[in-house]
């Protein structure tokens, strides 16, 4: 019996073993610090540790990720905060794009009835010319008017008293 007992013994601790280069390998895909491969070599040596009776120890391990417990005790279990990698904006690095002038932009007319109004400007300018007239004359006449009704109202007034 005692060959079957080395065996079986034998047996357990391999397979112990390749649990914990698995653990240890998931840790390193989670984590690829170096802090954290040391940190799973200690965790699974303090979580296999058996007993004479073949029973894992009963030790309760606290990780405390966003809370700060105020026993000191527990805040032994206290994690230290992942280190991020640093994050360089592509965008920001770029320089800001320069405006490239066309140099055709210079050739072609700003508006597009330009020839329109050198052709029809010299006919604009005489209608101008004319509109500017017929308002003088317009108001010349409503003055008159305006200097007749009051010579009118006064002469009335001083025949009638």
């Amino acid at each position: 019996m005692s060959a079957e007992d080395d065996s079986i013994e034998q047996a357990v601790a391999a397979r112990r073993e390749r649990l914990r280069a698995l653990r240890a390998a998931q840790e390193l895909l989670n984590a690829p610090s170096e802090d954290s491969a040391a940190q799973a070599d200690d965790k699974l040596d303090g979580q296999n540790d058996i007993d004479e009776d073949g029973a894992q120890e009963e030790n309760p391990s606290m990780k405390f990720r966003n809370y700060v417990p105020h026993d000191k005790q527990l805040q032994e279990g206290k994690v230290a905060p992942p280190v991020l990698p640093k994050f360089e904006d592509p965008v920001a690095t770029e320089p800001p794009p320069t405006e490239k002038k066309d140099p055709f932009i210079n050739i072609a007319p700003k508006k597009p009835n330009w020839d329109l109004r050198r052709d029809v400007q010299k006919k604009l300018d005489k209608l101008e010319r004319r509109t500017q007239k017929a308002m003088y004359k317009i108001r010349s006449r409503r003055n008159k008017r305006r200097r007749l009704k009051k010579k009118m109202e006064k002469m009335e007034l001083a025949s009638s008293s």
